[in-house]
């Protein structure tokens, strides 16, 4: 497991001289959009990634602030996804052969220059696939390792997906999956007669997302034959990486 030790928090940003024109640019730009975050003393917080060590800045519509690693802009996912993969301190990814639907930077960047590591999307430009998450249309069991972090609230039918997702894989594969929870209500949020985008966002959370997830998601997986466990980190770990409190990775097996 990962040290779950937290250091005294670091109240003060790195030195000035210490800044790299990355790290610059992102802050001006965080400013810009949301100067108010920068109005209080900010906990340092350590990114899993990178290495970086400091404050972390804001992220989204509206912004939730220190979310964002500042030297390689990770979010929460990112960092939650890649504690997971180096538990233990291996790395559970080496020699997969790995599928990302919706791929985010961060990850593919991480990836890069490994020829096992496969992209798709039905309308993101330089993707290996561009196909439809529900019926991608490539070979049964071809996949080690699935990934699709905050998608399946953009799906029509999330079911379809998760069908889908399960045909990719190989006997024994994982799906790596993270979507927003609502984790005070048991059962999924959703009305297929809410379509206007301000009204999605009222009751969804965002103007394109279908649905907001209750605990019921891992019973999804499940009837659709997947094994279903969950990993988080601590209450005090949560808070030195910047993860969210209410989010964790779900970490369903093909049987």
């Amino acid at each position: 497991m990962p040290d779950t030790t937290l250091a005294a928090p670091a109240l003060a940003a790195p030195p000035r001289s210490r800044r790299t024109w990355t790290q610059w640019r992102r802050l001006a730009v965080a400013w810009l959009r949301d100067r108010d975050q920068f109005s209080h003393r900010k906990v340092a917080h350590d990114c899993p990634i990178c290495g970086y060590h400091g404050l972390f800045i804001g992220v989204g519509r509206p912004p939730r602030w220190d979310a964002r690693c500042l030297q390689c802009g990770s979010r929460e996912r990112h960092r939650l996804l890649q504690l997971w993969i180096a538990e233990g301190g291996g790395d559970k990814l080496a020699g997969k052969r790995i599928l990302h639907f919706a791929p985010e930077k961060v990850v593919m960047r991480q990836m890069r220059g490994n020829p096992r590591y496969e992209t798709a999307d039905l309308r993101q430009k330089g993707v290996t696939h561009q196909v439809d998450f529900t019926r991608t249309g490539l070979p049964d069991a071809g996949y080690d390792v699935v990934m699709a972090h905050h998608v399946l609230e953009h799906v029509d039918d999330d079911r379809a997906a998760m069908r889908e997702l399960f045909r990719l894989l190989k006997p024994g594969g994982l799906a790596l999956l993270s979507v927003p929870i609502n984790p005070s209500r048991r059962e999924t949020y959703e009305n297929p007669a809410i379509i206007v985008p301000e009204e999605r966002s009222a009751h969804f959370g965002n103007e394109d997302h279908k649905r907001y997830y209750g605990l019921d998601f891992a019973d999804r997986l499940a009837a659709v034959g997947f094994v279903v466990e969950t990993f988080r980190m601590t209450p005090a770990d949560e808070v030195r990486y910047g993860l969210l409190r209410d989010e964790w990775i779900y970490i369903a097996r093909k049987p």
